[in-house]
């Protein structure tokens, strides 16, 4: 198959997503609620449904994916700070090594004649795992939610660097019947910087041109540990970048949920383009 062919799988694919084929899963980050839609966290009601796009501009046209015409559109609201986030939500069969790579690219909307190489603040990624209900010690294990961002910019400042996340906001009760919590894992604070993660990536002269990337994390479902990251032609040992680690919940065994997410630093909607993305395992 030629679009399965750029990525390097593992022995089993799990799920190969190439948006020529539709929304292939992937979907809008619903923060928890109970009895009341106001009681969802701010940052999960700013989400709003990733689209289909063809990354149409206003002097060229339509550019197009890697080897078709669309590619799946995560675009934030027009606001500093703003976040937009998509999912989609598995469970896997096996504890064992998995892999996720993927092809990307980002830019702000272009509004003005100007490059706007700072204007986004950050793109990433993260899984939502939990072990299942014996765990390896014969009783529940954890959720682990292993964060990853390439800061991109601050303030105006062109910061280019890999980070990573160990750790949430508070855990918060919903409702009255015990049943659900809810926390923002995307909130601004406590991501670190991943040691040597500086990083310049291809950014083209003008603001409506694009140029895909690469990337390929590794991760081990029976340690919950990371293992490398890839960009294009650098590679990270991410063995000693913890995940988010919190007690199990009472409904979520054996998940493995994929997500990406973008965050605009000015006023102007931030878009992450996902040409294709392949989920595999060493099972």
């Amino acid at each position: 198959m030629l679009g399965l062919s750029r990525f390097d799988p593992m022995k089993r694919v799990i799920c190969f997503d190439d948006f020529d084929r539709g929304f292939c899963g992937w979907t809008q980050l619903v923060g928890n609620y109970e009895h009341d839609l106001d009681s969802m966290l701010p940052g999960y009601a700013q989400h709003t449904q990733p689209q289909l796009s063809n990354l149409s501009h206003w002097d060229a046209g339509t550019h197009g994916s890697i080897d078709g015409t669309y590619a799946l559109k995560i675009a934030t609201r027009a606001r500093a700070g703003a976040q937009n986030t998509a999912i989609k939500r598995l469970t896997f069969r096996k504890p064992c090594p998995i892999r996720l790579e993927f092809y990307f690219t980002f830019k702000p909307e272009a509004t003005e004649l100007a490059l706007s190489e700072t204007d986004v603040r950050s793109i990433g990624f993260l899984y939502d795992l939990q072990q299942g209900d014996q765990g390896d010690r014969g009783g529940p294990g954890d959720r682990v939610m292993p964060h990853f961002r390439f800061l991109n910019a601050t303030g105006g400042e062109h910061l280019q660097r890999w980070q990573y996340k160990d750790k949430t906001t508070a855990l918060k009760p919903l409702g009255t019947q015990g049943k659900t919590l809810t926390h923002y894992h995307l909130a601004p604070e406590g991501w670190q910087d991943l040691p040597g993660g500086g990083q310049k990536l291809c950014y083209n002269e003008i603001p409506t041109k694009v140029n895909w990337h690469y990337v390929r994390f590794d991760f081990d479902l029976r340690t919950m540990q990371s293992l490398e990251l890839q960009c294009n032609d650098r590679v990270y040992d991410v063995r000693s970048a913890r995940p988010i680690v919190m007690p199990a919940m009472r409904n979520l065994w054996c998940m493995l949920n994929v997500a990406f997410f973008v965050e605009t630093d000015v006023d102007k909607r931030a878009m992450l383009y996902i040409d294709s993305a392949c989920l595999s395992g060493d099972f």
